[in-house]
Parts: structure tokens; sequence; C-alpha cells
């Protein structure tokens, strides 16, 4: 199965490492025309992966074009942009696999469900799991989430990803996948304002573990099932991110637990914090369906410019309740 992938970032470009094993061919799409000279040229990704050699199988190209010897498409656009590239991209029926996190703005719609809304003959999947890139690119263990309601096309896409490091576990539930792969990045941004503001580890631990909470009941209300939620594409998920600086959506929680402005730190990004963007509409979709969601809220609050005591005491201060509400 010859594989393109439509992202030139860090993730795009671990997973076309992963697709290039044992040299297979694969045809990498990305915007910027220093990361296609880079990766054509040095086998490197200068700007989004420094320092990881890549396979020269992959080739990288600026033109949508190019994909079209694809027979699959691994799409790794961020999810607020995936709607424009997916339009232009030459998918004609081609399955997709589905590797960005996050809800379209103003739509309210899963990853998946602009896809099917785009291309309704072409089969979806959804990679998800705990993954940094640059571990992935350099081939250290790791497992994922593959969904697909499929069941044939699911075992011909993880035959063709797995490896000896990359470990694919099989799903049907491709809601479930997205939802953890989604709020997982907005609870990051929360546990790393506990960092940033010396909030400490009874704090941290405490905010996984009641995000998770959250995380489920979004994920039921929205179609997805429990044990997705707890697995490698939710709660395996949701720990990678909410304890390593190494995460984006982290490193941005840390930047406002110490008094910084959102705008200040977003515009200091080369890369997409893609929880940032999801986070006002995930608590819009929450609240569509009438799921309570209070560290979406307060991470909302943070990213508007609430100061983080405020928030803090909010939090704190609401009505005691049952464990499993």
């Amino acid at each position: 199965m010859r594989i393109g992938v439509l992202g030139g970032g860090a993730w795009g470009t671990a997973l076309a490492q992963v697709a290039a094993r044992g040299d297979a061919p694969v045809t990498l799409w990305a915007r910027e025309d220093d990361v296609v000279a880079s990766v054509n040229d040095a086998h490197e990704n200068r700007l989004f992966l420094p320092g990881v050699p890549l396979s020269p199988s992959i080739r990288a190209t600026g033109e949508l074009a190019d994909l079209d010897d694809a027979e699959a498409l691994l799409v790794v656009v961020p999810a607020q942009f995936l709607r424009s590239v997916l339009v232009a991209a030459p998918v004609a029926g081609r399955p997709l696999v589905l590797c960005a996190k996050g809800i379209e703005a103003g739509t309210r719609k899963l990853v998946a469900e602009v896809s099917r809304e785009l291309h309704p003959d072409a089969p979806v999947a959804v990679l998800s799991g705990p993954t940094f890139a640059h571990e992935v690119a350099k081939g250290l263990p790791t497992a994922v989430t593959l969904a697909c309601e499929d069941e044939g096309l699911r075992e011909a896409l993880a035959e063709r990803l797995a490896g000896p490091a990359f470990r694919t576990y099989g799903s049907s539930d491709v809601a479930g996948a997205e939802i953890g792969g989604a709020v997982k990045n907005v609870l990051a941004i929360a546990c790393g304002v506990v960092e940033g503001a010396g909030l400490g580890l009874n704090a941290r631990a405490a905010l996984i573990a009641r995000g998770f909470a959250e995380m489920t009941r979004f994920g039921v209300a929205r179609g997805g099932r429990p044990e997705t939620l707890a697995g490698l594409s939710g709660l395996g998920d949701l720990v990678l991110t909410c304890s390593s600086i190494n995460s984006r959506n982290f490193s941005l929680g840390v930047g406002l637990g110490q008094g910084k402005a959102a705008v200040e730190l977003l515009a200091d990004r080369r890369t997409v914090a893609e929880g940032a963007a999801t986070a006002p509409v995930l608590r819009e979709a929450a609240q569509a369906v009438g799921v309570d969601m209070p560290v979406t809220a307060a991470v909302c609050a943070l990213l508007e410019g609430a100061p983080v005591e405020q928030v803090v005491r909010s939090l704190l201060a609401r009505p005691l309740r049952e464990e499993a509400h």
C-alpha cells in the first residue's frame, strides 16, 4: 500500500518515517518550501524535526497533485486547516487516516465528520495515541489506536503501519478515538498551568483524574465508547501530554501558569498548540449536549485572560459532589 502524507510538521514527518520502513516509497506534502528542500536534499526536516535522519525513500513535495499515486493518505494537518486541505487534496475515494486532534471551530464537527462531509466516498480511519513525534521518528517503542469501522481496511492499515517499535491496536470506535485526542490537548494546557503556577503534584494528579471524567462524559455523549476513552487514544495520550514539557499544549499551560498572556505565548510559536483552538469549541460542543466540563471552562477562562488565582479559586469552590459524576 503506497502511502501519502498530508502535512510536513513534526508529526507528519514522523509518520512518513514510520510508513517508509523498509525503504517503502512515501510522498510527504508540506506547505513550507524549506521543509520540502530539507527533506529531499538532506533527508532531515530541519524546521520541525531537526537532528532526526529520515529515510531516503521519503520524497517531499509542495504540490498536492503529487499525492495522486498514493493508495492511502495520512492526514496530519491541524484540525482548523483540515477542511481547506481536504478540499484541494486528490482524495478520489482513497482511505483517509486522520491523525489531527481537534474539533472544527464554527461547525463543532469532529475531524472524521468533516472528512465524511467533504468526501463521503472515502473510507475514514483515525490514528491516535500517546505519541511524541521525535520519539516515533527515532524508532522508540510506541503504541497507538487505529480506529476504523471497516474491519478489512483496519487490518490492512494496521499491517502496513505497524513495525517492531510501532504497535497498532485496532478499534471500530472512530468517534471515541477522535474525542480522546481532542480533549486531552485542552486538559494538557490545564496541567501545564498547574506546573507553571507551582500548585504541586497532588493538584496535577487530581486534574488528570477529573479531566478524564470530563473526557469520558463528553465522549459517550458524542457516540464514543468508555473503553476506547480508557485506552491509548484517551487515557494513554492524556497521561503523556499532561506530564511533559515536550507537549506543546503543556508548555503553553506552563506559560499561562507563570502569568504570561495567551496572545503572547501563541504568537511566539512555530508549531500549533491545538488545545488553544479546541478549548472554546469544546466548551460550546459540551454545552450543546448538556455535558458539564469545568476544567475545560477553566482553560477557556485562562486563554481569555482571567488570572490564574481566580480560576483556581473558582474550580475549588465548586459544590461538593459524588466522584462518579
